[in-house]
Protein backbone atom coordinates (compact mmCIF):
# COMPACT_ATOMS: atom_id res chain seq x y z
CA UNK A 1 0.00 0.00 0.00
CA UNK A 2 1.02 3.44 -1.08
CA UNK A 3 -0.19 7.02 -1.05
CA UNK A 4 0.78 10.00 -3.07
CA UNK A 5 0.10 13.39 -2.06
CA UNK A 6 -0.40 16.33 -4.63
CA UNK A 7 -0.19 20.15 -3.40
CA UNK A 8 -0.89 22.17 -6.21
CA UNK A 9 -0.96 25.65 -7.23
CA UNK A 10 -3.98 27.30 -9.84
CA UNK A 11 -2.96 26.88 -13.35
CA UNK A 12 -0.24 24.17 -13.12
CA UNK A 13 -2.60 21.33 -14.46
CA UNK A 14 -2.12 19.79 -10.65
CA UNK A 15 -5.31 18.13 -10.30
CA UNK A 16 -5.12 16.44 -13.94
CA UNK A 17 -1.65 15.12 -13.00
CA UNK A 18 -2.99 13.84 -9.65
CA UNK A 19 -6.06 11.92 -12.10
CA UNK A 20 -4.21 10.60 -13.96
CA UNK A 21 -1.46 9.63 -11.93
CA UNK A 22 -4.58 7.80 -9.72
CA UNK A 23 -6.11 6.36 -13.19
CA UNK A 24 -2.44 4.72 -14.40
CA UNK A 25 -2.17 3.21 -11.11
CA UNK A 26 -5.44 2.02 -10.23
CA UNK A 27 -5.44 4.13 -7.11
CA UNK A 28 -8.26 5.78 -5.14
CA UNK A 29 -8.74 9.53 -5.87
CA UNK A 30 -9.14 11.77 -2.66
CA UNK A 31 -9.94 15.14 -3.84
CA UNK A 32 -12.17 17.70 -1.84
CA UNK A 33 -15.70 15.85 -2.98
CA UNK A 34 -14.24 12.51 -1.63
CA UNK A 35 -13.09 14.29 1.28
CA UNK A 36 -16.61 15.00 2.12
CA UNK A 37 -17.92 12.12 1.36
CA UNK A 38 -16.18 10.29 4.31
CA UNK A 39 -16.28 13.51 6.22
CA UNK A 40 -20.10 12.86 6.32
CA UNK A 41 -19.81 9.28 6.84
CA UNK A 42 -17.96 10.04 9.50
CA UNK A 43 -20.66 12.81 10.72
CA UNK A 44 -18.12 15.77 10.53
CA UNK A 45 -18.82 16.99 7.35
CA UNK A 46 -20.09 20.47 8.85
CA UNK A 47 -16.76 20.73 10.61
CA UNK A 48 -14.69 20.02 7.73
CA UNK A 49 -16.50 22.43 5.03
CA UNK A 50 -15.35 24.98 7.42
CA UNK A 51 -11.76 24.49 6.49
CA UNK A 52 -12.23 23.68 2.86
CA UNK A 53 -9.46 26.00 1.60
CA UNK A 54 -10.05 28.60 3.94
CA UNK A 55 -8.96 30.15 7.06
CA UNK A 56 -11.46 31.02 9.63
CA UNK A 57 -12.14 34.55 10.39
CA UNK A 58 -9.29 36.25 12.67
CA UNK A 59 -11.77 36.75 15.70
CA UNK A 60 -13.09 33.16 15.17
CA UNK A 61 -9.19 32.10 15.50
CA UNK A 62 -8.41 34.35 18.25
CA UNK A 63 -11.64 33.41 20.56
CA UNK A 64 -13.02 30.10 20.20
CA UNK A 65 -11.81 26.39 20.13
CA UNK A 66 -13.88 25.74 17.08
CA UNK A 67 -10.94 26.17 14.12
CA UNK A 68 -9.20 23.36 16.21
CA UNK A 69 -11.92 21.29 16.50
CA UNK A 70 -12.42 21.44 12.57
CA UNK A 71 -8.90 20.95 11.57
CA UNK A 72 -8.70 17.67 14.44
CA UNK A 73 -11.84 16.15 12.59
CA UNK A 74 -10.39 16.97 9.03
CA UNK A 75 -7.19 15.15 10.30
CA UNK A 76 -9.18 12.19 11.06
CA UNK A 77 -11.21 11.97 7.50
CA UNK A 78 -7.69 11.84 5.81
CA UNK A 79 -6.18 9.31 8.25
CA UNK A 80 -9.43 7.42 7.54
CA UNK A 81 -9.22 7.48 4.16
CA UNK A 82 -5.58 6.31 4.06
CA UNK A 83 -6.70 3.16 6.23
CA UNK A 84 -8.54 2.06 2.94
CA UNK A 85 -5.53 1.50 0.71
CA UNK A 86 -3.41 2.72 -2.05
CA UNK A 87 -4.20 6.23 -2.95
CA UNK A 88 -3.63 9.70 -4.56
CA UNK A 89 -4.83 12.82 -2.08
CA UNK A 90 -4.94 16.27 -3.40
CA UNK A 91 -4.47 18.46 -1.23
CA UNK A 92 -5.87 19.39 2.06
CA UNK A 93 -2.55 18.89 3.64
CA UNK A 94 -2.55 15.58 3.25
CA UNK A 95 1.85 15.88 2.67
CA UNK A 96 2.14 17.58 6.35
CA UNK A 97 -0.47 14.62 7.72
CA UNK A 98 1.92 11.78 6.19
CA UNK A 99 4.81 13.20 6.20
CA UNK A 100 6.12 10.70 8.34
CA UNK A 101 5.18 7.53 6.59
CA UNK A 102 8.03 6.31 4.12
CA UNK A 103 5.32 4.65 2.02
CA UNK A 104 3.82 8.55 0.92
CA UNK A 105 5.21 9.89 -2.02
CA UNK A 106 4.78 13.76 -1.49
CA UNK A 107 4.23 15.95 -4.74
CA UNK A 108 4.26 19.83 -5.60
CA UNK A 109 3.14 21.38 -8.51
CA UNK A 110 4.29 25.20 -9.55
CA UNK A 111 5.19 27.22 -12.10
CA UNK A 112 5.85 30.66 -12.89
CA UNK A 113 2.88 33.52 -12.66
CA UNK A 114 3.14 33.75 -16.62
CA UNK A 115 2.65 30.24 -17.26
CA UNK A 116 0.10 30.04 -14.92
CA UNK A 117 -1.98 32.83 -16.26
CA UNK A 118 -1.69 31.47 -19.81
CA UNK A 119 -3.37 28.54 -18.58
CA UNK A 120 -6.13 30.40 -16.87
CA UNK A 121 -6.34 32.37 -20.20
CA UNK A 122 -7.09 28.99 -22.16
CA UNK A 123 -9.58 27.82 -19.63
CA UNK A 124 -11.68 31.44 -20.79
CA UNK A 125 -10.00 34.07 -17.75
CA UNK A 126 -9.27 37.37 -19.32
CA UNK A 127 -5.53 38.27 -17.95
CA UNK A 128 -7.18 40.32 -15.38
CA UNK A 129 -9.39 37.85 -13.28
CA UNK A 130 -6.54 35.62 -13.68
CA UNK A 131 -3.86 36.91 -12.32
CA UNK A 132 -6.58 37.97 -9.51
CA UNK A 133 -7.84 34.40 -8.95
CA UNK A 134 -4.17 33.18 -9.13
CA UNK A 135 -3.30 35.64 -6.29
CA UNK A 136 -6.66 35.00 -4.34
CA UNK A 137 -5.89 30.88 -4.46
CA UNK A 138 -2.10 31.53 -3.28
CA UNK A 139 -2.82 33.50 -0.21
CA UNK A 140 -5.83 31.28 1.03
CA UNK A 141 -3.78 27.85 0.22
CA UNK A 142 -0.90 29.46 2.04
CA UNK A 143 -2.85 30.44 4.83
CA UNK A 144 -5.05 27.40 5.77
CA UNK A 145 -1.64 25.48 5.78
CA UNK A 146 0.82 28.57 8.10
CA UNK A 147 -2.79 27.99 10.24
CA UNK A 148 -3.63 24.32 10.54
CA UNK A 149 0.21 23.91 10.39
CA UNK A 150 2.36 26.45 11.36
CA UNK A 151 4.38 26.06 8.09
CA UNK A 152 5.17 27.53 4.90
CA UNK A 153 3.37 26.49 2.10
CA UNK A 154 6.07 27.15 -0.67
CA UNK A 155 8.76 25.14 1.52
CA UNK A 156 10.09 22.78 -0.76
CA UNK A 157 11.81 20.56 1.96
CA UNK A 158 8.33 19.68 2.62
CA UNK A 159 7.91 17.34 -0.64
CA UNK A 160 9.72 14.80 -2.31
CA UNK A 161 9.42 15.86 -5.97
CA UNK A 162 8.85 19.35 -7.19
CA UNK A 163 7.44 19.93 -10.90
CA UNK A 164 8.04 23.09 -12.41
CA UNK A 165 5.17 23.16 -15.25
CA UNK A 166 6.47 25.63 -17.23
CA UNK A 167 8.68 23.28 -19.77
CA UNK A 168 6.85 19.96 -18.73
CA UNK A 169 3.83 18.51 -20.37
CA UNK A 170 1.02 16.54 -17.92
CA UNK A 171 1.97 13.36 -19.54
CA UNK A 172 5.91 13.56 -18.80
CA UNK A 173 4.99 14.68 -15.08
CA UNK A 174 2.49 12.29 -14.95
CA UNK A 175 5.32 9.35 -15.96
CA UNK A 176 7.52 11.09 -13.44
CA UNK A 177 5.59 10.13 -10.38
CA UNK A 178 4.74 6.76 -11.81
CA UNK A 179 8.83 5.94 -11.61
CA UNK A 180 9.38 7.33 -8.45
CA UNK A 181 6.15 5.86 -6.35
CA UNK A 182 7.48 2.33 -8.23
CA UNK A 183 10.72 2.93 -7.13
CA UNK A 184 12.47 1.39 -4.08
CA UNK A 185 12.62 4.71 -2.52
CA UNK A 186 9.09 4.61 -1.31
CA UNK A 187 7.98 1.54 0.50
CA UNK A 188 4.62 -0.48 0.78
CA UNK A 189 2.78 0.33 4.54
CA UNK A 190 3.61 -1.75 7.32
CA UNK A 191 1.06 -3.54 9.12
CA UNK A 192 2.60 -0.88 12.23
CA UNK A 193 1.55 1.55 9.66
CA UNK A 194 -2.27 0.61 9.79
CA UNK A 195 -2.01 0.50 13.06
CA UNK A 196 -0.44 3.87 13.96
CA UNK A 197 -3.17 5.40 11.37
CA UNK A 198 -5.80 3.42 13.60
CA UNK A 199 -4.87 5.89 16.52
CA UNK A 200 -3.75 8.81 14.81
CA UNK A 201 -7.32 9.10 12.97
CA UNK A 202 -9.44 7.69 16.59
CA UNK A 203 -7.43 10.30 18.79
CA UNK A 204 -8.35 12.97 16.33
CA UNK A 205 -12.31 12.44 16.38
CA UNK A 206 -11.98 12.29 20.77
CA UNK A 207 -9.93 15.40 20.98
CA UNK A 208 -12.28 16.97 18.69
CA UNK A 209 -15.35 15.79 20.48
CA UNK A 210 -14.25 16.22 24.15
CA UNK A 211 -13.20 20.00 23.09
CA UNK A 212 -16.22 20.19 21.67
CA UNK A 213 -17.75 19.38 24.74
CA UNK A 214 -16.10 21.88 27.40
CA UNK A 215 -17.32 24.45 24.60
CA UNK A 216 -20.99 23.75 24.53
CA UNK A 217 -21.09 22.92 27.88
CA UNK A 218 -19.47 25.94 29.20
CA UNK A 219 -17.56 24.14 32.24
CA UNK A 220 -14.26 24.84 33.20
CA UNK A 221 -11.95 21.80 32.81
CA UNK A 222 -8.52 20.73 31.54
CA UNK A 223 -9.09 17.28 30.45
CA UNK A 224 -6.68 15.34 27.38
CA UNK A 225 -7.46 12.14 26.02
CA UNK A 226 -5.39 9.53 24.11
CA UNK A 227 -5.15 6.43 22.89
CA UNK A 228 -4.29 3.57 24.71
CA UNK A 229 -5.15 0.57 22.93
CA UNK A 230 -7.25 -0.38 19.83
CA UNK A 231 -10.86 1.14 20.41
CA UNK A 232 -9.57 1.94 24.43
CA UNK A 233 -9.03 6.16 25.13
CA UNK A 234 -7.64 7.36 28.52
CA UNK A 235 -9.21 11.11 29.65
CA UNK A 236 -7.26 12.57 32.62
CA UNK A 237 -7.76 16.16 34.03
CA UNK A 238 -9.71 17.65 36.30
CA UNK A 239 -13.09 19.13 36.40
CA UNK A 240 -15.21 20.93 39.45
CA UNK A 241 -18.39 18.47 39.60
CA UNK A 242 -18.93 14.60 39.12
CA UNK A 243 -21.74 15.45 36.20
CA UNK A 244 -18.72 16.93 34.43
CA UNK A 245 -16.31 13.74 34.80
CA UNK A 246 -19.55 11.92 33.73
CA UNK A 247 -20.16 13.79 30.92
CA UNK A 248 -16.66 13.53 29.40
CA UNK A 249 -16.83 9.67 29.68
CA UNK A 250 -20.15 9.84 27.66
CA UNK A 251 -19.04 12.11 25.20
CA UNK A 252 -15.81 9.55 24.51
CA UNK A 253 -18.05 6.49 24.28
CA UNK A 254 -20.01 8.17 21.70
CA UNK A 255 -17.29 8.72 19.19
CA UNK A 256 -16.99 6.51 16.45
CA UNK A 257 -14.57 3.76 17.02
CA UNK A 258 -14.45 3.87 20.60
CA UNK A 259 -15.07 0.99 22.49
CA UNK A 260 -13.97 1.47 26.07
CA UNK A 261 -12.78 4.64 28.06
CA UNK A 262 -10.69 4.80 30.99
CA UNK A 263 -11.88 7.48 33.34
CA UNK A 264 -8.71 8.90 35.34
CA UNK A 265 -10.31 12.65 35.65
CA UNK A 266 -9.91 14.19 38.97
CA UNK A 267 -12.82 15.68 40.53
CA UNK A 268 -11.62 19.10 42.53
CA UNK A 269 -14.36 21.28 43.32
CA UNK A 270 -14.09 25.08 43.14
CA UNK A 271 -13.24 27.14 45.96
CA UNK A 272 -16.50 29.31 47.00
CA UNK A 273 -15.56 32.06 50.25
CA UNK A 274 -18.51 32.46 52.60
CA UNK A 275 -20.63 34.79 53.07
Amino acid sequence: MKWITVSRKMGTHGSDIAKQVASELGYRFYDTEAINQMAQELGVLDSVRQVDGRTPPLLQRIFSERPAIYLERLYSVIYELAKKGDAVFLGRGSHLLLRDFSCALHVRVTAPPESRIRTLLDQGFTRETAARAIKRSDDERSAILKFAFGVDWEDPTRYDLVLNMDKLSVDLAVSTVLHMVRSPAVSEASAETLRTLDTLALASRAEAALSEATLEHRFAASLSVSVVAPGKVLVSGRVETEGQRVNAETVLRAVKGVDAVENAIELVPAFRSGV
